[in-house]
């Protein structure tokens, strides 16, 4: 192949490509039988064996033509690119043509050893071909060798991830020579191959089985932490989805120029779940720490007046304690010119009594404020949970919403 030949390019069918690096060279008989049998042939092609290692051509000015058919049959992999290829390549030799009357026939099988072959080559090949080998060739009368056979290929690809497992790639395979530089050649076949990822697997193995854990999740917000053990109920949860990921980790891709979005997606829930034990834990500790102190103001005003209001959390009604309490006086029995004696009884009765109500009416005060305390505490548990909740909600539904997006996107290509 010399530089300045012609190059045409054109379709064969869906997945075959044909390039001539030469216009077409008319066919002359070169080769005369004496008898019109595959013997007689054989010795006329045997004589121009000795050439096979220089290009077919008489003058090595003169262009050699080259065609090139593939048909990609399977797809093997896509994390490295395998493809299952059938070969074909027609290459012109000027010395071998015959007419088939003479000779007896049209079309000679020969070994690929004898003639002179292209270096065709696969650039974005990166591994030893491991199809079976195809030791012959065919040729015809007019001079036309037809070497024809499979080929699997390991390629390089830039992969997009990024909506994965819904995404679409596109993936490039070049043949040229390797000998011939570009200076001494006129073209070479790059074709694109675009390949779309079947979802399905991917989707009731991952998407289906995360959203399940996921819901468990968040039904587990429906269990009231006063009177059950959620965090451990949660923590359960936790270690199911990370055993469950590390299970999965294989089907996932491991290459590509982007993090695939189901990453990202499998990652916010995992930091979900790990949020919705922490809030646990904490709505555990405001339970627990509704006997002993009261709620702080800008809790109160953060928690009541904004979040109570955002989450639409109803008011509950307030005890308040006795604001003006009971205070008693003992006045001097000396001054006191009642007409009871100092040592009558029913004074000495009188007097225990009023103290025994007044350390009572103290005792409910006390237990009041406590009440209240542990009351505005229990709702600042509940606001917060029931507002960790609608987050958890709005997530799962425009992650839904976003995948299936994206799978309707794939089915419309």
């Amino acid at each position: 192949m010399t530089k300045g030949a012609m190059c045409f390019i054109r379709v064969m069918n869906e997945n075959s490509w044909s390039v001539s690096l030469a216009p077409a060279v008319t066919c002359a008989v070169t080769l005369n039988c004496s008898h019109p049998d595959a013997e007689s042939l054989y010795r006329e092609i045997e004589k121009t064996f000795y050439l096979n290692p220089i290009r077919p051509v008489y003058s090595l000015k003169t262009p050699t033509n080259v065609t090139i058919y593939f048909t990609l049959y399977s797809i093997l992999g896509v994390v490295s690119d395998i493809y299952k290829l059938l070969f074909v390549l027609l290459l012109f030799i000027e010395y071998l043509s015959w007419d088939p009357v003479q000779c007896g026939t049209a079309v000679v099988t020969l070994p690929r050893e004898k003639l002179w072959m292209p270096d065709i080559v696969i650039n974005e090949c990166m591994d030893r071909d491991t199809s079976p080998r195809i030791p012959y060739v065919h040729l015809d009368s007019s001079g036309y060798v037809t070497d024809s056979r499979p080929v699997r290929s390991v390629s390089s690809c830039n992969l997009d991830i990024y909506t994965f497992p819904f995404d679409v790639q596109n993936c490039s395979l070049t043949f040229n020579s390797y000998i011939h530089t570009c200076e001494r050649t006129t073209a070479h076949i790059c074709n694109s191959i675009v390949m779309r990822r079947r979802p399905t697997t991917y989707v009731v193995n991952l998407l289906i089985p995360s959203c399940f854990l996921l819901i468990v999740d968040l039904i587990s917000f429906l269990l009231p932490p006063e009177a059950v053990d959620r965090a451990t109920f949660k923590m359960t949860i936790i270690l199911g989805y990370t055993v469950f990921l590390l299970i999965m980790n294989n089907l996932l891709p491991s290459t590509g120029n982007t993090l695939p979005l189901l990453n990202v997606v499998f990652s916010v829930c995992l930091a979900l779940m790990v949020a919705s034990l922490l809030e646990t834990i904490i709505i555990t500790k405001i339970l627990c720490k509704s006997n002993h102190s009261a709620v702080p103001h800008w809790v109160q005003i953060l928690v009541f007046k904004y979040l109570a209001w955002l989450v639409l959390f109803p008011s509950f009604p307030h005890v308040s304690a006795v604001k003006n309490p009971v205070s008693m006086s003992v006045s001097d029995p000396t001054s006191n010119k009642s007409r009871l004696q100092l040592d009558d009884p029913v004074v000495e009765v009188l007097k225990k009594l009023g103290q025994d109500l007044l350390a009572i009416r103290i005792e409910v005060e006390k237990h009041l404020a406590c009440r209240n305390a542990a009351d505005e505490w229990d709702r600042v548990g509940h606001i917060i949970d029931r507002f960790l909740f609608i987050l958890y909600v709005l997530f799962i539904f425009f992650s839904l919403i976003a995948f299936i997006m994206f799978w309707l996107q794939w089915l419309g290509q």
